[in-house]
């Protein structure tokens, strides 16, 4: 498995290069967001790990212009902003874990495991949609429609909209969410995760006759077609 790491600061660079190399991972370092950018186009990673500040070009740009050139590739984002906002803003350019500094080897670790071991099952998997009443979903070009309309969702909002697919007329608590869709532990100080649905609520269901996410006070979310 091959990961290119993406940090301006040496000596923090040079730390996961060494906690990853030490689990037989292979590692490329790049300590400004134009060099990074450059080596994520000339060579196919299994993951990116780069932080968000960055010299030249900063890591929400990249990650932009990284999961539009290749959506596939999971990208974990280092920093010290921990902000409700500032999750959220890095969830939208298309990170798929975040991570706040200051954090222990061990933890980046088990994000990375989860996140490559999640990337190879989905490559495995067919191509296929999801459909719940008006609701649909393709899987493979990730265009979601309701009534016919299409919607334009960031890569987070489609990943929890479709875990929400995958377990309709279930109550999904936040811990829940949290572990699936991205893969990490709740945290009980933060609401990134209410939210995204608050988010997806203005995208499937504002303009739509019928409401399909529903809040379970105390217990968390539910795709549910009642008025």
């Amino acid at each position: 498995m091959t990961i290119l790491i993406i940090e301006d600061d040496q000596r923090v660079a040079e730390l996961i290069q060494r906690g990853l190399e030490h689990q037989d991972f292979t590692t490329t370092l790049a300590y400004d967001g134009l060099s990074g950018k450059k080596l994520a186009l000339q060579h196919d990673y299994d993951l990116i790990i780069t932080d968000i500040i960055l010299p030249k070009m900063d890591g929400l740009d990249l990650c932009k212009y990284i999961r539009d050139r290749k959506p596939h590739i999971p990208i974990i984002m280092l920093t010290a902003l921990g902000t409700t906002d500032d999750k959220v803003e890095g969830f939208d350019a298309g990170a798929d874990d975040y991570l706040v500094k200051p954090f222990e080897m061990r933890e980046l670790l088990v994000r990375v495991r989860a996140l490559l071991k999640r990337n190879s099952l989905s490559a495995h998997q067919p191509a296929n949609k999801l459909i719940y009443g008006d609701l649909e979903m393709d899987l493979h070009t990730k265009i979601v429609r309701r009534q016919g309309k299409e919607i334009n969702l960031t890569p987070k909002e489609f990943s929890l909209l479709a875990y929400l697919l995958q377990h309709p007329e279930r109550v999904l608590s936040r811990v829940e969410i949290a572990e699936k869709v991205w893969d990490t532990h709740f945290d009980t100080g933060t609401n990134f995760i209410d939210v995204y649905i608050n988010y997806l609520r203005n995208k499937i269901d504002k303009n739509f006759d019928g409401k399909l996410i529903h809040t379970k006070p105390g217990m968390g979310f539910i795709l549910k077609n009642q008025p």
